[in-house]
């Protein structure tokens, strides 16, 4: 029976292993460094653009994490006798482009080169998001993500309430919510970020108590306002996904406009009566609203919910998909629907996919992005460019 000792010098022998400068050298070249330590060293002090992955999760986790078996990775412990364990067992898994750094965090940090206290969670958060952990495509790190977020939510109506909810409950760190409306008995059959006590109240200040009584990590940004060609730019800029809620063409295409100008995605829907469409519009990446309605059509085609009406439980599925895509955008996971459009059709229970593809004619793009003009849109929702 071996000793630690000897299968420590048999992993040694296995493996390839270099020291701090040849590791460090191998990062500037492209390398990803994996950090195999503890949860309670890592927040201790890390270098910048690890991968942490505890060495007793490494086998359960490193495929979602790390699912190019041809990566190159640096595998770092803090003085390098778990690293050489996880690169043994990393290429038992097929990682054939591992190395383990000898000396570890403890001599790279002795010998003066970059490190940091890596942002962690608190023990409150830790508990309130133990189900997001658990998932190997969040984690902790998908969740800073999140806790990092800026989304903004256009309308606190009926997309808008479910969306903000579910943003909300899963840590979005700062939700922004613009709505100049207030709220109606009329509108508690579906906005559910609203109730009784609360009629004739700001829908955005219903919102916000609403929302920060769910998860008090929220910043919630209320924007009582029309959104216009005057204000949209300061409104939007610098969030990272706009959720689409409106309700009117003229709105759509402002937004869509605004969005192209600044490269910030917009997770679309709509609804009406018992059907909803939902997709991503990610300007830098794929089609826009633009490409896919150059312009509107007339108001007798698309009545809105004043006037058509719709089934109270329609945005709700329509909005918590909202919400579900914005998170993937965020986290950057799963296959997103830009250049998809889900039709859902509540009698029939069907989902439909139609392919959205970029209109050649569209002149509102990423590309041309210097040369579109945020102006107050006339009937037809015509954009405006500076001449080329």
């Amino acid at each position: 029976m071996a000793s630690f000792r000897e299968l420590l010098q048999q992993a040694k022998a296995s493996i390839h292993e270099v020291d701090t400068d040849a590791g460090e050298a191998l990062l500037a070249e492209g390398y990803t460094l994996l950090d195999v330590r503890e949860p309670d060293e890592y927040e201790q002090g890390a270098i910048p653009g690890s991968i942490h992955i505890p060495r007793g999760q490494l086998e359960s986790n490193i495929e979602n994490r790390v699912p190019d078996r041809d990566s190159k990775l640096v595998v770092m412990c803090a003085g390098g006798v778990r690293s050489a364990f996880a690169v043994q067992t990393l290429e038992q898994l097929g990682y054939g482009h591992t190395v383990s750094m000898d000396g570890g965090f403890n001599k790279w940090k002795d010998e003066g080169r970059d490190w940091k206290r890596p942002q962690t969670l608190t023990p409150d958060q830790r508990n309130r998001y133990q189900r997001h952990l658990l998932v190997p495509e969040i984690g902790d790190e998908g969740q800073l993500k999140l806790l990092g977020a800026k989304v903004l939510v256009l309308g606190a109506g009926g997309l808008g309430s479910p969306a903000a909810l579910y943003l909300a409950a899963a840590g979005v760190g700062t939700i922004g919510i613009i709505d100049m409306d207030v709220v109606d008995e009329s509108n508690l059959q579906r906005q559910i970020l609203h109730n009784l006590d609360r009629i004739g109240e700001r829908k955005v200040d219903s919102a916000k108590k609403t929302l920060t009584a769910l998860n008090p990590d929220v910043d919630v940004v209320t924007y009582d306002t029309r959104l216009g060609a005057d204000n949209i730019m300061d409104i939007i800029e610098g969030y990272d996904v706009v959720v689409d809620g409106a309700d009117n063409f003229p709105s759509r295409y402002l937004l869509n406009d605004a969005t192209v100008k600044l490269g910030i995605p917009v997770v679309h829907g709509s609804i009406f009566r018992f059907e909803g469409q939902i997709t991503v519009f990610d300007p830098r990446n794929g089609p826009t609203y633009r490409d896919m309605l150059p312009e509107a059509p007339p108001a007798e085609f698309a009545p809105s919910c004043a006037e058509a009406g719709v089934l109270g439980v329609l945005p709700g599925i329509v909005g918590s998909i909202q919400a579900l895509e914005a998170l993937k955008l965020i986290l950057g996971v799963g296959d997103g629907l830009s250049g998809r459009l889900i039709a859902f059709d509540a009698l029939e229970m069907s989902f439909r996919e139609f392919k959205l593809r970029v209109d050649p004619n569209n002149q509102v793009t990423w590309e041309n992005r210097d040369r579109i003009e945020i102006t107050e849109l006339d009937g037809l929702c015509m954009p405006s460019f500076t001449p080329a």
